[in-house]
């Protein structure tokens, strides 16, 4: 098992292959299909101002060797205003393939977190600019909370709260590149051994 902490560096990820194990600690941030089309449209296609550029601001040095994790948590709030994390399991990636490339390259993501993978595009940005995918387990939603040891702030509630970008610190979050920043990408492979084994039982 490999220890990585925010922030990351392009040479700790060029040492990880796919099926390795990887133990997240640090500052992430969720950002779901709201979050990504906002990143895309009002940063890297705007001209931000206001409050989107304070927000650009903010989460620039966050994202600049962090990680973004595809999650829409359950949340629940203390009577101090405090929010905390009822449930995080990861969210279906490929809905993001749009985008994901775009904002590993142009806010220097090192890594994304989610469930089912991605596809080409993301795949071409994770070894042009040294990121990974990593694969977190779905149907574990209340324990991957317990990875989460603080809310540290949240922005863009008006995009609902599953959809806001959520700024958390975990520990020991635990998971499995599954596309690494040398081309490979376990979900291709498994993939097209899928497709020719199912050629092979139907006679195709």
């Amino acid at each position: 098992m490999t220890d990585l902490s925010t922030p990351i560096s392009e040479q700790d990820i060029r040492k990880l292959n796919v099926g390795d194990v990887v133990s997240l600690s640090g500052i992430v941030v969720t950002a779901r299909d709201a979050a990504h089309k906002y990143m895309v449209e009002t940063w890297l296609d705007g001209e931000p101002s206001g409050e989107d550029a304070d927000l650009l601001a903010t989460l620039k040095p966050v994202l600049d060797g962090g990680v973004i994790y595809h999650c829409g948590p359950v949340v629940r709030q203390d009577e101090a205003g405090k929010w905390h994390f009822v449930a995080a399991g990861p969210t279906t990636s490929i809905r993001e393939e749009p985008y994901e490339h775009r904002v590993i390259g142009s806010l220097g993501v090192r890594a994304v977190i989610g469930k089912g993978g991605m596809a080409d595009k993301t795949l071409a940005a994770c070894a042009e600019h040294g990121a990974v995918y990593l694969h977190a387990v779905g149907g574990a939603a209340t324990l991957i909370a317990q990875r989460v040891l603080e809310v540290e702030d949240v922005y863009k509630t008006e995009f609902g709260l599953p959809e806001a970008f959520w700024r958390i610190r975990i520990q020991d979050f635990q998971c499995v590149v599954t596309m690494d920043s040398h081309g490979n990408s376990l979900h291709k492979k498994i993939l097209a051994e899928s497709r020719e084994r199912y050629n092979g039982i139907v006679g195709l």
